[in-house]
């Protein structure tokens, strides 16, 4: 084993702390094993300690808890690529051994060039990739054979390789096998063709790891040119006798061959031979160019490969990051407590919960921390899609079941076989759907539309709704039976009004992530404004608040969020005590004011003042709510009757 923190984000982003079998805590304090300087971590935050063969992490009672894998924990056994958060900063818990290569030596550049000691040679001149020229020019000697011989065992080795290092390490294993080369380099350039962004160098013996010397002149001449140079005599060329680092390393003849893809130069093979009985000559730069022509569309693939996994770590921790909720507050603590004990489990769930409180990610939580995490995690807006075609989307459909359908179509449930289907604005569905959704749920089997053969498919589902489904059901707009099944494990996630101590961290976190999509520089937000975002009752919830975040990057013009930044409705709000309001947008504020009460007064309705004043209805009342004017307006409606006050009541009027 190789236990170890990969340190994701946070002031140590990029480190990598070993752990060994005994215990280390994670905090603020510099007397912590790793001392974090973020505000956000307590002084003694976490513990990590080895006990019975196992790591795992225990929470030290902090203030804004610990959390793994998104979910937050009091105690959790780790295991191989669990991430845990404390505040600001994530680690990555590796375990596993990494595969062991060979060292890969370094290169040094020297600039020199060449004269008529030299050979240049263009592919189409390499006469180990003319078959027929080869037969006809060079003799069947035992060296022919043996060079064909190692042409045939590259190709078959190289292609089957897709580790570059790995790939790169047999390659030059195989040349010296066939050339008597000393020293050995694989450089292969960037996409512009400007510097070599990957370098790969061995000695033929084993040994340390190498210091190669290259002629960065003899390397851009092979890249820019796409030709094969030969130095059979590098004492003896006026220019190469004096390049210290090559006299020093004793090298009496080099080569470098071009690494060609799609009429394109993606790098060179380089080597050089210290030996002064055998030096490389023509024949062994007509291999080599051989071997570079066999071999250059395999370590193409294989860097691609390469980039295209670490592309995909990269985005997937990222992915992870801008999907996990945020907040440390009491109610947040007791959504992850719930989703601790839910996760593992195969229970259906229903989450309630006002738009923009997090449900869906709330339903990514239990997939990312089940057993079934592998496996695809299908959502459904069942609002978005017209009820015609919700049941194809759902179910699929035979050919020739309908018309346009002419062609046999998989459902999302048969598509997320073995994973979990989440149905967002379940209330929304049919009362037809509701029926064969209940199916579904008690048997784990359907038909497709215009099927006559019923599909077994392992899901677990997960539903969300923003109404209140047993007012629903007691309305009979909602099947009582499938609620039941429905509100097996049942959690309401809160607004963000109901945990104003979140949104500083909050804040924090859409920040960072509407700075990096919208490619702005991130910007702190002032303590005023701050105090605006605090004290707004966000009937949008966390959405809204992104909304507002995203709007103050893009449009601000100080080096700091101000509160003229954010969206007028939460200027509207009567400022905390500890915050001294602007005269423009008090006096903004007061004018709203008393065009409402001249409204209302002159018209005594509400829907007649709206008209005056040329605002929605609703708008009016979120105006009246904001601004405190309810009690004010008492006096002008009295003679309205009660009902008419009643809408001023409503939390999301």
């Amino acid at each position: 084993m190789h236990p170890r923190l990969l340190v994701l984000s946070g002031p140590l982003k990029d480190s990598t702390i070993p752990l060994s079998e005994g215990e280390i805590t994670i905090g603020r304090e510099a007397s912590n094993g790793i001392s974090v300087t973020d505000p956000s971590v307590s002084r003694k935050h976490c513990l990590v300690s080895w006990q019975d063969g196992r790591f795992r992490v225990r929470d030290l009672d902090s203030r804004n808890g610990t959390l793994v894998n998104g979910a937050g924990v009091e105690e959790q056994w780790l295991q191989h690529g669990d991430e845990i958060a404390t505040g600001d900063s994530s680690f990555l818990f590796l375990l596993e051994e990494e595969d062991v290569t060979p060292a890969a030596g370094r290169v040094e550049f020297e600039d020199a060039q060449f004269t008529a000691e030299t050979i240049i040679i263009h592919p189409r001149d390499v006469v180990y990739l003319q078959p027929d020229r080869l037969l006809r020019e060079l003799p069947a000697t035992s060296r022919v054979a043996r060079n064909l011989n190692a042409l045939l065992k590259i190709s078959r080795i190289v292609h089957a390789i897709r580790d570059l290092d790995e790939l790169q390490g047999q390659l030059l294993d195989l040349i010296f096998e066939v050339v008597p080369a000393s020293r050995g380099a694989i450089l292969l350039a960037d996409k512009e063709g400007q510097q070599f962004n990957s370098q790969f160098a061995r000695m033929r013996q084993a040994g340390p790891a190498p210091l190669v010397k290259v002629s960065r002149t003899v390397a851009r001449q092979v890249l820019e040119q796409g030709v094969a140079i030969l130095g059979s005599d590098v004492p003896g060329s006026e220019e190469l006798r004096e390049v210290e680092s090559l006299a020093a390393s004793h090298v009496r003849s080099l080569l470098c061959v071009p690494l060609t893809v799609f009429q394109r130069v993606i790098g060179c093979i380089y080597l050089d031979s210290d030996s002064l009985s055998t030096r490389l000559h023509e024949e062994h730069l007509q291999l080599v160019a051989a071997i570079a022509g066999i071999s250059a569309v395999a370590l193409e693939n294989a860097r691609r490969l390469q980039w295209l996994e670490q592309e995909n770590e990269r985005l997937t921790v990222e992915i992870s990051q801008e999907r996990s909720l945020v907040g440390e507050g009491a109610r947040m603590k007791e959504v992850y407590r719930f989703l601790k004990r839910a996760a593992p489990t195969d229970s259906t769930v229903l989450i309630e919960g006002e738009s923009g409180t997090g449900k869906e990610l709330a339903a990514r939580a239990l997939h990312r921390n089940s057993p079934r995490a592998s496996k695809p995690f299908v959502a459904i807006n069942c609002a978005a899609i017209p009820e015609t075609l919700l049941e194809s989307d759902l179910f699929g459909h035979e050919r020739g079941a309908f018309t346009g359908a002419a062609a046999l179509k998989k459902g999302r449930l048969e598509v997320a076989d073995g994973g979990v289907v989440f149905l967002d604005e379940i209330g929304e569905l049919a009362p037809a759907l509701q029926v064969k959704l209940l199916r579904v749920l008690q048997e784990r089997e359907f038909e497709r539309v215009g099927g006559l053969h019923p599909i077994k498919v392992d899901i677990r589902l997960i539903a969300a709704t923003n109404s209140n489904l047993e007012q629903a059901v007691r309305d009979g707009k909602f099947r009582q039976d499938l609620y039941y099944r429905l509100a097996v494990l049942k959690i309401t996630m809160p607004t963000l009004r109901d945990r104003q101590e979140d949104i500083p961290m909050l804040v924090r976190h859409c920040v960072q992530k509407h700075a990096k999509r919208c490619k702005v520089k991130p910007r702190p937000i002032s303590r005023e404004a701050l105090a605006c975002l605090v004290n707004y009752d966000w009937p949008g919830n966390v959405r809204e608040l992104e909304n507002a975040i995203e709007r103050a990057l893009v449009l601000g013009a100080s080096d700091m969020i101000l509160p003229e930044d954010l969206p007028e409705s939460l200027l509207e709000r009567t400022p905390p005590p500890e915050m001294t309001e602007a005269k423009y947008h008090a006096a903004v504020k007061e004018l709203k004011k008393q065009l409402i009460l001249d409204a209302v007064e002159q018209t005594h309705s509400y829907a007649d003042a709206a008209r005056i004043l040329g605002v929605h209805p609703n708008y009016l009342h979120r105006l009246i709510r904001n601004l405190e004017l309810k009690e004010s307006l008492k006096d002008a409606l009295r003679d309205i009757p009660a009902r008419g006050l009643s809408g001023l009541s409503g939390g999301n009027a």
